[in-house]
């Protein structure tokens, strides 16, 4: 049977993966709606006449303008609303693979609209929390993409949730992996870039060199998967083979081992809980190889501890954490901000926030705006 699949953020890391995942398995998919930001207009329009989907949405007004006159017979909508009715068109799948909170309106819709979502965008669970969960219409209704919660999906398999001890999320350890704090200093944008092993997007890049990836997807697994923080570690793994595993409470552990290549957990998010065969690469076991996993440096790398302490302190102070990160990041790319910057800057906004009360989508809004508020003047006020 054909799955219909809307894909948000088409043109980033995972919506390009996607859409070569699709490609190999057309006669499984069909893809009826596309959106992106609009940065790379041209390649929107590449990728909307090779797949032809019924809509097209591009958060750009003039970048949509541009598209529209070069896909007649596709309906082209404009505006961040566009990206929303994109999610809410009743697909099969969705496939959230917009960088950034901004993806949380979209994954909402996709929820309410009773599809699959298949969640590359973290920041949406780590910002909605609580809000996320209460728009799933069942249990299995998201699906996660990033590879080491699909990782962690496949290990929970294993066994009932009862006999999970915890989860031991892994680590890259980005661009800086084995640096001390006082080495970091003065390392610069283009440093944090060179990431070892993916092929990701700037901001994902250098939030995987401060280790707030890892923050991310620590409370990200926290909700996903409804176990407590202080159950859930961290171990950096260079070699990113083992995307991470389960412990079960009769010592054994389940790990989750295939090469780093995100087509194998997009094709998961697409089909699941079916696989794909030859999604991606498999392990050659002919071949000699070593693993390494060493404890997470939190001095060197705090973004876990301010992860941990944001989640503690409120259901709204995770969105704060995000949206901090996110103007510090700009910043550093900016040259305004020094990469150690980046986390104290967000660890300050953290621990200056008090959350007004219940959790909704106006509070979120409202926490990411004082957020982004007081990191931009702290940021202003440190050069």
């Amino acid at each position: 049977m054909t799955r219909s699949v809307a894909l948000l953020g088409s043109t980033g890391s995972i919506g390009t993966q996607a859409i070569d995942v699709i490609g190999r398995n057309a006669d499984d998919y069909d893809v009826v709606a596309l959106a992106a930001g609009g940065s790379d207009p041209g390649l929107v329009i590449d990728q909307a006449r090779a797949v032809r989907p019924a809509f097209v949405a591009v958060a750009s007004a003039d970048a949509a303008a541009e598209v529209a006159q070069a896909l007649p017979g596709i309906e082209v909508a404009g505006g961040a609303d566009a990206v929303v009715e994109a999610a809410r068109r009743g697909a099969d799948v969705v496939l959230n693979g917009i960088t950034g909170s901004v993806g949380l309106r979209p994954t909402l819709a996709a929820l309410e609209a009773g599809s699959t979502l298949a969640l590359a965008n973290k920041e949406s669970l780590v910002a909605g929390g609580a809000l996320v969960k209460a728009a799933r219409q069942r249990p299995d209704q998201i699906v996660p993409v990033d590879s080491e919660h699909s990782a962690l999906a496949q290990c929970l398999r294993g066994g009932s949730a009862d006999e999970v001890r915890r989860l031991v999320v892994t680590a890259s350890g980005g661009a800086f992996r084995g640096r001390s704090r006082e080495s970091l200093a003065d390392v610069t944008a283009a440093d944090a870039l060179r990431h070892p092993t993916w092929d990701m997007g700037a901001v994902v890049t250098i939030n995987s060199a401060s280790m707030v990836n890892k923050a991310l997807e620590v409370i990200e697994a926290h909700l996903l998967f409804d176990i407590p923080m202080d159950r859930i570690d961290v171990v950096v793994h260079a070699q990113s083979i083992v995307h991470s595993m389960v412990e079960f409470v009769d010592g054994s552990t389940l790990a989750q081992v295939s090469p780093p290549d995100m087509r194998l957990p997009i094709a998961l998010g697409l089909s699941w809980p079916a696989r794909i065969p030859d999604a991606a690469p498999a392990m050659d076991w002919t071949q000699a190889g070593t693993w390494t996993f060493e404890p997470l440096d939190e001095q060197a790398f705090p973004a876990v501890s301010v992860a941990r302490e944001a989640v503690a302190a409120s259901a709204l102070h995770p969105a704060v954490f995000n949206a901090a990160n996110e103007e510090c990041v700009a910043a550093f790319i900016d040259g305004r901000l020094p990469f150690l910057g980046i986390v104290e800057t967000v660890r300050r906004v953290v621990e200056a926030y008090e959350a007004p009360g219940e959790l909704t989508l106006e509070a979120v809004d409202g926490a990411e705006r004082w957020a982004r508020e007081t990191a931009r003047a702290a940021i202003a006020g440190a050069r």
